[in-house]
This record gives structure tokens, sequence and C-alpha cells, in this order.
């Protein structure tokens, strides 16, 4: 079984040094309007650091996560039990993003 708080520590660890990369890239964009493109940017990278980290782990993303206290009617997938997990690590980040881009 995966553990979940792992795999939201390596996320957390990658995603931050993503968000670092592209602050730096910040610096040589003038256009305001290209600089909200990379907060869509960071949802991509976000979304596929789910998947590499699935796919590095051995995790179907689309398998049914084993919870035993859930209901038959609620099984919910690994994708979705890990964007619930981590979503709140990506709003923080893009948060800081945002910040840094509208007061650059």
């Amino acid at each position: 079984m995966m553990d979940i708080n792992a795999f939201r520590a390596e996320l957390e660890t990658r995603l931050s040094i993503e968000k670092e990369y592209i602050i730096q890239e910040l610096s040589s964009i003038n256009n305001y309007q290209e600089k909200l493109e990379l907060l869509g940017q960071f949802n991509e990278k976000y979304k596929e650091l789910i998947k590499r980290i699935a796919n590095e782990e051995g995790v179907d993303l689309n398998a049914v996560y084993p919870e035993e206290n859930l209901s038959n009617s609620e099984n919910l997938s690994y994708n979705q039990i890990i964007l619930g997990k981590t979503m709140n690590i990506y709003d923080q980040l893009v948060d800081e993003l945002y910040e840094k881009i509208t007061h650059h």
C-alpha cells in the first residue's frame, strides 16, 4: 500500500523546486499576461509530478484506493485521494507564486 504521507512530502519537495524555477523565470518576462500564464504551467507541473511520482512508486492512479472506513459507494481512485491530500500544498505554493507575480 502506498504511503500517502511520504508521497505528499516528495511532491512538496519537487513542487517547491518547480516554484523556484518559475520565480527565476519571472525576471526575464516583462509581459504581465505571460507571467500569469506561468500559473497555468505550474498547475500542469503539479499534475505531471503526481503522475511521475506515482510511476516511480509503482502506483496505478486509476486503481481504487483501498480504504477500510469508506463505504463501497465511495470508491475513490488513488488519483482522487492524492489530489485530496496534496491540493493544499499546491494551493499554498501557487499563492506564493501569485504574490511574486503581482508584486514583481
